[in-house]
């Protein structure tokens, strides 16, 4: 379907104004790798930029365009995993596309023609999200479970290799962030060889480019016992890249959920872990350079749920009237917030998808839950001029208060939602349903809003109204998040058999 013509003008406007992504990442010493600075106009960084907006208008496909959109190529990325084998967002620099499956393998791909230039061996299956960045000559990614490493740019050769992981069960599960000469990752209390393992807890690490040694550290848990009790107690983490605000230096992070949750036989609804458990379920905001803590706010405290802050983006807005940039942050709790840049003040809150029981503190029995773990804002927003756009799962969880539920919500059962919100008060805009469960995220393209659904479907909304424009038929179910470059769209299809990264270019 075609938007009428005042939508068109509409995306005009917004390429006139160049909206805040084409000037985000800055050159500079200690700042962006020039490799980033020379691709600002393609898809750099996980989120585009470093401010994670997910949005471009350096691009011919909109709302009058879109509905040409062909299949120029595709790449097979051979794996299995309970989720797909892609769960990630390619980047593009120059000609050339860079992505990580969930076997570990990562692939240069030449944009022009799909041709693979190089590929790294398959080093491990990991649960994900992973995938790569690009920086000073290297390739950064997730190897296995546990590892970062770093590969030649021209070749795929493996540079240095750093393990990350604490303890046998704890693993790496982010797809890293480049800037001041280091490289951002975390690791999480989950891998292939346990879950919530009593001790384990996340700790965001600051590699050097050059070496992979650690210039600074930060553990996410506010507690030297784990909160009373380190043989069942976990926690912490993070899943998605930060954000950064280049001009302050700091960077903006999502923390993950405390466990076990809800609880256990002998420690039922939490109570192994009593108070906040911080610096779980918070926005933190960190200082890039050193590493110090700047504030943080925590949205939910001593969860129960699994109700991860995993998400966040640095957006400008108008608060009473004044411009203002704010941190916005958002997870699988189904909430958005808007927060003060500088002292992480609440300025606004506001409930997306389907709530039910997720107040709770307690449960007295078998309890169904909205959002569940799979559910609420668990792939990235987008956000343009002003606004943020949401994909939200309307997944069910069945809780019990004194067994550990860990993993997996009824996917399928419910149709999810796409949300717009005005970040200077947190007003819904819109908010439209769509069928399935968009885990392909928010990605925006001039006038339009996209995402992608766990049942295989490419949807195309209108930026001003929600209203479907457009919808393409996916060779398999989406668990992963778009990159635009020039007339290219490129999208893991990891339910696929085999998965694909599948390229759709304007003729």
């Amino acid at each position: 379907m075609i938007l009428r013509p005042i939508f068109v003008l509409l995306a005009a406007a917004a390429l006139a104004a160049c909206s805040e992504v084409s000037s985000n990442p800055p050159a500079g010493d200690g700042g962006a790798p020039p490799e980033v600075v020379a691709a600002a106009r393609d898809w750099p960084l996980p989120g585009r930029d470093y401010r994670n907006s997910r949005a471009t208008f350096d691009t011919r496909i909109d709302s009058t365009t879109i509905a040409s959109l062909a299949q120029a190529w595709k790449v097979d990325l051979p794996g299995v995993g309970g989720y797909g084998n892609a769960s990630t967002t390619p980047l593009v620099l120059g000609d050339t596309v860079y992505v990580q499956d969930l076997t570990s393998v990562t692939r240069a791909i030449d944009l022009a023609t799909g041709a693979v230039r190089w590929k790294t061996p398959a080093w491990g299956p990991t649960i994900g999200p992973n995938g790569v960045a690009v920086g000073w000559g290297k390739v950064f990614a997730n190897k296995g479970t546990d590892r970062v490493n770093a590969l030649d740019l021209a070749t795929g050769a493996e540079v240095w290799e750093r393990p990350i992981s604490r303890t046998q069960t704890d693993g790496v599960d982010i797809q890293p962030q480049v800037w001041d000469e280091k490289v951002y990752v975390s690791s999480v209390p989950v891998s292939l060889d346990g879950i919530y393992v009593g001790g384990d807890r996340g700790t965001l690490y600051a590699l050097s480019q050059a070496d992979g040694s650690t210039r600074w550290s930060f553990d996410t848990v506010d507690s030297p016992d784990l909160w009373g009790n380190p043989e069942v107690n976990s926690g912490g983490g993070a899943w998605f890249p930060p954000s950064i605000d280049v001009s302050s230096g700091r960077m903006f992070w999502g923390i993950a959920n405390p466990a076990p949750f809800p609880g256990t036989a002998a420690f039922p609804n939490g109570s192994s872990r009593p108070g906040p458990n911080l610096y779980t379920e918070s926005t933190v905001s960190i200082d890039a350079r050193t590493g110090e803590l700047q504030w943080y706010n925590q949205a939910i405290p001593h969860d129960i749920f699994d109700h991860d802050m995993i998400l966040t983006m640095v957006v400008d807005a108008k608060v009473g009237g004044r411009p203002r940039t704010i941190v916005v942050g958002t997870g699988k709790m189904g909430r958005v917030y808007g927060y003060d840049r500088e002292s992480g003040e609440l300025l606004w809150s506001t409930p997306v998808g389907r709530h039910e029981n997720d107040e709770l503190t307690a449960l007295a029995g078998p309890t169904v839950v909205f959002p569940g773990t799979f559910g609420g804002v668990i792939t990235p927003p987008a956000h343009a001029d002003g606004v943020v756009y949401c994909a939200v799962i309307n997944a069910p969880s069945t809780y019990f208060p004194n067994r550990p539920g860990y993993f997996g919500s009824d996917i399928g059962t419910n149709d999810g939602q796409v949300v717009a919100i005005d970040a200077s008060t947190g007003a819904i805009l819109w908010d439209v349903f769509v069928p399935g469960d968009p885990f392909g995220g928010a990605t925006v393209v001039n006038d339009l809003v996209l995402t992608g659904t766990f049942q295989g479907q490419i949807l195309a909304l209108d930026r001003a109204t929600g209203r479907t424009a457009w919808t393409w038929e996916a060779p398999g179910g989406i668990n992963g998040w778009p990159a635009v470059a020039r007339d290219t769209l490129l999208w893991p299809i990891g339910l696929s058999s085999p998965a694909q990264l599948v390229a759709l270019r304007l003729p």
